[in-house]
């Protein structure tokens, strides 16, 4: 569980970023041992941002959405990319 209550809401990559630190902890910091998680973690991010940037466009408050809405944001992302 996230130390601070509100990490969930204000990170919607608090589960990646969180792996990201773990897997530099278990690899005594070796930062080439962990690209897959800082790539995942990026991705992560890039996604969220275009959401959030998509929302105020549109002007849907609030530009984040709530953690409740999230997974199903990601869903409907995952059935409409392009492939």
């Amino acid at each position: 569980m996230p130390r601070n209550p509100d990490a969930e809401r204000d990170n919607p990559c608090l589960k990646e970023q969180e792996l990201s630190y773990k897997c530099l902890n278990k690899n005594n910091f070796d930062r080439e041992a962990c690209e897959v998680y800082f790539a995942n973690y990026k991705n992560c991010k890039d996604f969220w941002h275009k959401v959030r940037s998509d929302r105020r466009a549109k002007g849907i408050a609030p530009y984040l959405p709530p953690v409740e809405e999230r997974e199903a944001i990601k869903a409907e992302y995952m059935k409409t990319r392009p492939k």
